[in-house]
């Protein structure tokens, strides 16, 4: 299934720096086209308002197009470097190649992005790449084929659409580079079948990304930004806020300010989401049943509305302890759980013991906060904010332990899906001859000299 790719890159057209941005401009022209169509896409898979499909996926890849388009050229220079006198007259550079052919995996909960993402890292590091887009979002998938096929040879850039024994299949087939996004026992299991191929792999995954609320917080913005964190997808996003330790002293006052924020993020007096415009539905009965599982005797706090038809969750705070079922297993929705702490350092040492999730949010005083993220590992920070380190592409997006390996957007996508490979050039005639036996004790003091 790869063997055309292989073909392709082997013909060196993705080297050039001038194919690398033709194709860029492709995917950017076609995807300004077809806006329209790709929100349309993303509401009828996951009920996405064409405000926030804009926000999460459009206007990310194509601000990450631009970018790359901006500096690719410059990053894929030869560098030089120092040679030591040792070598002298050699000279040394590195260059940055490209793997090959790249498998790029995506998930269903922002299926837009989540593909074009690192498939721009991919074409602007110079690979031939195969997209194997989630069939769960069954509507933006079929959109991507098409639009994949208009604008790229099938031989340079493919997607296919296939399940998980296709998938598996794929990755037997031997890519030179393989990036996925999704689940973490997905990602393992892809992980252990790359490492008997010897295939390098990025792996995005998720995490009960924890929220920190502190006593000397601003509890109405912490509130209105942990609850926009919450609602955003309906939850269905990977560094969506999991659940919330909150400081004991300041619990109720902290659960009224999430009562008022409900209220403003819902547009109307009654908190109500069920009719909000811009509230997302859960992507499948199978996961809305999952979710309304984890429910079930649960103490709401605030929230809890239901509705099958359309698969509609409401934002929910629930009272949870460690050992509440909501605390098993990354919620990937709505639900929010209310822990309390009493001891800041008491909660980083009973967090260094979990898993490291994506990502960590403090909410409190910012010099107690840098303080505090140094002792609890995560793939990323925010501290008085959720969600929006993603956004900056000066910053690496990626996970740690369980949450994932290899991070990407902006410059680290571009390093990510390229590597490095050092070149030493030496003279042809001057040739240094104490490095050649017989080693005599004159050559053996000169070797340790010049550091040879």
């Amino acid at each position: 299934m790869l063997e055309a790719q292989r073909l392709f890159f082997q013909s060196g057209q993705t080297r050039s720096c001038a194919f690398r941005k033709a194709a860029l401009r492709s995917l950017k022209a076609v995807i300004e086209q077809h806006q329209m169509e790709i929100a349309a896409a993303l509401k009828a898979d996951l009920g996405k308002s064409q405000e926030e499909a804009w926000l999460t996926e459009i206007a990310l890849v194509l601000g990450e197009i631009k970018y790359q388009l901006r500096h690719l050229c410059r990053w894929s220079k030869p560098r030089r470097v120092s040679s030591p006198l040792a070598l002298f007259p050699s000279s040394s550079r590195i260059l940055r190649e490209p793997y090959g052919v790249v498998l790029v995996i995506a998930p269903w909960n922002y299926p837009f992005q989540l593909l074009m993402m690192p498939l721009i890292g991919a074409i602007a590091a110079g690979n031939c790449v195969v997209l194997k887009p989630a069939e769960t979002a069954r509507h933006t998938a079929e959109l991507l084929e098409r639009l994949v096929g208009e604008c790229f040879s099938p031989d340079y850039i493919r997607l296919l659409r296939t399940d998980h024994a296709g998938m598996d299949r794929l990755v037997l087939e031997g890519p030179d580079y393989i990036f996925f996004t999704g689940a973490p026992e997905v990602g393992q299991h892809l992980m252990e079948l790359a490492a008997k191929q010897w295939i390098p792999m990025t792996l995005e995954l998720g995490g009960k990304s924890p929220c920190v609320v502190t006593a000397a917080a601003d509890l109405a913005v912490a509130a209105r930004r942990i609850l926009w964190g919450k609602i955003l997808n309906a939850g269905q996003t990977c560094v969506a806020p999991d659940h919330v330790w909150v400081e004991a002293s300041v619990k109720a006052d902290f659960v009224e300010a999430c009562r008022k924020a409900l209220v403003f993020l819902s547009g109307n007096q009654e908190g109500d989401f069920s009719s909000a415009p811009h509230y997302a539905r859960i992507v499948t009965q199978r996961h809305w049943e999952r979710l309304v599982r984890l429910l079930s005797g649960a103490t709401v706090l605030l929230g809890g509305g239901q509705r099958v038809e359309d698969r509609y969750l409401a934002p929910t705070l629930v009272e949870a302890d460690l050992k509440s079922p909501l605390m098993q297993e990354e919620l990937f929705g709505p639900i929010l759980p209310i822990l309390t702490f009493d001891d800041a350092d008491k909660l980083a040492r009973l967090m260094q013991q979990q898993p490291k999730p994506l990502a960590l949010y403090y909410f409190g005083n910012k010099q107690q906060g840098r303080d505090f993220v140094t002792k609890v590992p995560s793939g990323g920070v925010c501290i008085n904010d959720v969600v929006l380190h993603l956004v900056n592409r000066h910053l690496p997006f990626g996970g740690q332990g369980k949450s994932g390996m290899g991070a990407y957007h902006g410059r680290r996508s571009f390093d990510t899906f390229s590597r490095e490979r050092g070149v030493l050039e030496s003279c042809r005639s001057f040739d240094l001859k104490i490095k050649y036996p017989p080693y005599t004790i004159v050559k053996t003091k000169l070797r340790d000299f010049l550091g040879l």
